[in-house]
């Protein structure tokens, strides 16, 4: 057995074959194998193999000269230019097919992440590499990845991960079905049911990005994000996890677990520190109550505070709707704790304006109009049943008279206020200072026999099931009854008087029906997955076949006597080394393949 020491490096001619720089001690076997050097390290260091811009240290080589492939045992390291370096156990390489594979505690490194696994592909041809045995990818900023199965995309610098892929940061975790990572920059592209869970916030998506780096991103398929109480959801929506901030677009639902509330749209932006939501286009808050929800619509809704002090505020044309209240004003302001709801108007019209008295609040209840400059509704937050009703300057209440085609009950004054029973419908109304009224009196039988007219410090009405039953006149009353052919047309509405019913809505969807038409924007971003390609592809097993069959023909050009039968059984085991580490799936996928691919007369004759 001849050993040589070979202190220097070679440089050979052609480029295209794995050369030796140092082989320390270096053993010829050709009688195991055609052209077979085994080297091992000595004192001086390590083997030293390069390939085309690739270098190898190792304790040990095989080196297959006529095949040129090599096999590198004990702390392997393989670096290419100066930017990829990879460590192992063992590795193997073909310097035809350009495909490495290493195995035994792998580490491949750049100059942003880590990459460790059992077992690992190297396609230098397509500069990927590739495991499908599990592994783990660390980089410091973004934290820690971890999947089944992971390629590397050098020229990219991405990273593509599929199968229980997590990413564990200080500061989040990310579980995904498919992640795309850009070592770089920290970007991640998230495919599949995907969550990205901190300490303040869940945040699901089917669709979605992230910026590992500045910890904001964006959903854009079946989008929620959790908020301790709040489940906020949107066609798309971003996401500021530094800030808890988050706003979507199209389609959106605040549902409030605590309050049992709902807030829709087509815009929102939510506050998690400040507990806030801003919501418009086409905003609805629903307050979920046992026996009745009331829904609440304006050009822009939002929600402030904490459960326990909860406030709702609707601005510019705010209506609301429930099956025995509705109303409307130019403004609302709900306080959820006290029960205490007030319909405002904000004067940005002047009292002249011919669509001022349009903004003016306006409440009804059964068949009753109330209208005044600022309204306020008490009710039982407890019971959620309503309490009494205010209306502060200007207050008028108006109800038709069904029997008559133009007739109205009216009453007017300074300040009303109203009382409810417990069906929710008004019981008592108390107007004081300046009262004003006209009631359309009939008999017993309805018949009307006069419209009474009458002016009273102030004025007590009682109802039943909605209809006027009793008024009581109170402080120096004036009153007159008048044969209605003899009370004049022009008199018989009190200055003031507005008939409202056109604007009362009478279901949820008559709360937009004032709105102008909805336009909403098309949403664009993230493409649909992309399924990962075969890092087994036809490129690269035409490769392997290639090697696989100049390694026959050189066998079959070989005499049967050169041989004895121990040293071609080596052969025969040895002769696929370029395919040995190919998965078996990928094999037999191919020869399918290729059965498939084959001529019928070959098959037939078979």
């Amino acid at each position: 057995m001849a050993i040589l020491l070979l202190p220097l490096g070679l440089q050979a001619q052609d480029q295209k074959r794995i050369e030796i720089v140092y082989g320390g001690f270096l053993e010829f076997k050709e009688g195991e194998a055609p052209g077979l050097k085994v080297m091992t390290r000595d004192d001086s260091g390590q083997v030293h193999v390069i390939h085309e811009g690739v270098d190898m240290w190792c304790d040990q080589a095989n080196l297959y000269s006529n095949e040129n492939f090599v096999e590198a045992y004990g702390n392997v390291r393989m670096k290419q230019g100066d930017t990829i370096n990879m460590n192992a156990k063992y590795v193997e390489y073909s310097g035809k097919t350009k495909l490495a594979f290493a195995s035994g505690d792998v580490v491949l490194t750049e100059p942003n992440s880590t990459l460790t696994t059992d077992t690992l592909f190297f396609d230098r041809v397509k500069q990927q590499s590739f495991y499908k045995s599990g592994g783990r990818v660390v980089r410091d900023s973004s934290g820690t990845i971890t999947s089944n199965i992971g390629r590397y995309y050098m020229n990219s610098k991405k990273y593509q991960f599929v199968n229980k892929v997590v990413l564990v940061n200080p500061d989040y975790t990310i579980n995904t079905d498919q992640l795309d990572f850009y070592s770089e920059t920290g970007h991640a592209y998230l495919f599949g049911p995907s969550t990205i869970v901190t300490s303040e916030s869940k945040t699901y998506c089917e669709r979605g990005f992230y910026d590992t780096e500045q910890k904001t991103g964006y959903g854009m398929k079946n989008t929620k994000i959790e908020y301790d109480f709040r489940v906020f959801e949107g066609d798309s929506m971003y996401f500021d996890n530094n800030r808890n901030f988050a706003s979507a677009t199209n389609n959106i639902k605040v549902t409030d677990t605590t309050n049992k509330s709902v807030i829709k749209g087509h815009y929102a932006e939510i506050y998690k520190a400040k507990d806030s939501v801003f919501i418009t286009k086409r905003a609805l808050a629903i307050t979920v109550q046992e026996n009745d929800s009331i829904y609440m619509h304006a050009d822009t809704l939002m929600v402030t505070g904490k459960p326990e002090k909860r406030i709702t505020r609707a601005f510019r044309n705010a209506k609301f709707y429930k099956s025995d209240m509705s109303g409307k004003a130019d403004s609302v302001h709900v306080n959820h704790a006290t029960g205490l709801t007030e319909l405002i108007n904000l004067s940005r019209l002047s009292s002249q304006d011919a669509f001022a008295k349009r903004r003016d609040p306006v409440i009804w209840n059964l068949e009753n109009q109330m209208t005044g400059d600022t309204i306020h509704i008490k009710s039982n937050p407890e019971t959620e049943k309503l309490d009494s009703l205010l209306v502060f300057e200007n207050a008028f209440i108006v109800s038709k008279d069904t029997l008559s085609d133009n007739g109205f009950n009216q009453i007017k004054g300074k300040t009303l206020v109203g009382l409810f029973d417990d069906q929710n419908n008004l019981k008592q109304v108390d107007i004081d200072k300046n009262a004003e009224s006209i009631f359309y009196a009939r008999n017993e039988n309805n018949e009307l026999f006069g419209i009474d007219k009458a002016r009273s410090g102030s004025i007590s009405v009682f109802f039943e099931e909605g209809a006027i039953s009793q008024f009581i006149r109170y402080k120096q009353p004036d009153a007159v009854t008048t044969p209605e052919s003899q009370f004049p047309e022009n008199a018989r509405l009190l200055r003031g008087f507005v008939w409202r019913d056109d604007e009362r809505p009478k279901s949820v969807e008559d709360l937009f029906n004032d709105d102008p038409p909805l336009e909403l924007p098309v949403i664009k971003g993230l493409e649909e997955y992309v399924p990962q390609e075969e890092f087994f592809d036809d490129a690269l097993m035409k490769r392997i076949e290639k090697a696989e069959e100049e390694k026959e023909k050189d066998t079959k050009t070989k005499k049967p006597t050169e041989l004895d039968k121990k040293t071609q059984a080596m052969r025969d085991r040895e002769r696929n080394k370029v395919s040995r580490n190919i998965p078996k799936e990928v094999l037999e996928k191919r020869a399918e393949k290729a059965e498939d691919d084959r001529p019928t007369l070959e098959k037939d004759n078979d």
